[in-house]
């Protein structure tokens, strides 16, 4: 068995119950995503017709799964922008120096 590294063991509360996680991230950091967690929990048991527990958490899993899905949309898309702009930039900059690069080899 190989060993990864420390482990931190953190204590956190998502709806109102407690949970000890052990993480090789930061405890700030842990303590981050449980209370982001925490809160789009909250914010799907304030919609009327209130579901169970765990039908609640299923919901806020796929809210917080629609939001990193739309966030690497985002990116990729971003991610697109960037190698047309360095492209063209590169372009631009070929562009500039072929005719210096003839002019000074005459």
């Amino acid at each position: 068995m190989s060993e990864s590294g420390p482990r931190n063991t953190v204590s956190v509360v998502i709806a109102g119950e407690e949970y000890k996680l052990r993480s090789d991230a930061t405890p700030d950091y842990t303590r981050e995503c449980a209370a982001f967690v925490d809160r789009t929990l909250g914010e799907v048991l304030q919609h009327p017709g209130t579901v169970e527990g765990h039908k609640a958490a299923i919901l806020a899993a796929l809210s917080i799964t629609d939001q990193l899905f739309q966030a690497r949309a985002e990116l990729e898309l971003i991610r697109s922008e960037m190698a047309r702009l360095s492209a063209k930039l590169a372009a631009d900059v070929q562009a500039a120096l072929v005719p210096e690069d003839l002019a000074a080899g005459s």
